[in-house]
């Protein structure tokens, strides 16, 4: 396999290799949800909040999400997990659950489930009006802080 490479100033070089792992990294992938881009937060962004985050939905069910809430409600923060379908696609059945249930019970982390966002709005508050349905019934809640962790997509670009 042979690869061509060319840096910002223009320079090519060519490199050869019976393997390549490409590590391009990635972004945090917002789900299509009028106001989610405009007034959410991520996990890349999570840790350079200028104030507290205070009461904090957290949209997604992987292991980022859930580790997010995890400590979230361990500094003493409101935290509830909005999720889709189930926790930690993927992963083992009994102990995902396992772990949702640990998180309810003992962390006290709520969870809205299966729940998909429809629309995020700002309040004249600042706070963060959030319209979801549950069952195919239309809620809302009101929360400080909205943190999405649904997903990353690879940086391809450039």
């Amino acid at each position: 396999h042979t690869l061509k490479m060319v840096n910002k100033r223009g320079k090519e070089t060519i490199i050869t290799s019976s393997k390549f792992v490409l590590a391009m990294g990635g972004r945090p992938a917002f789900p299509d949800v009028p106001g989610i881009k405009e007034h959410c937060i991520t996990s890349d962004d999570l840790f350079s909040l200028k104030s507290p985050p205070g009461k904090t939905l957290v949209i997604g069910a992987s292991y980022v999400a859930l580790e997010c809430a995890g400590f979230l409600r361990g500094l003493g923060y409101d935290t509830t997990v909005m999720v889709r379908s189930i926790l930690l696609r993927g992963f083992d059945r009994d102990m995902a659950e396992r772990i949702g249930r640990a998180m309810a019970d003992h962390d006290k982390v709520k969870f809205i489930q299966p729940a998909v966002p429809t629309k995020v709005e700002k309040q004249e508050d600042g706070k963060l009006r959030v319209t979801f349905t549950v069952d195919g019934k239309e809620q809302c809640d009101v929360f400080d802080t909205v943190m999405v962790a649904t997903g990353r997509k690879p940086c391809t670009e450039g």
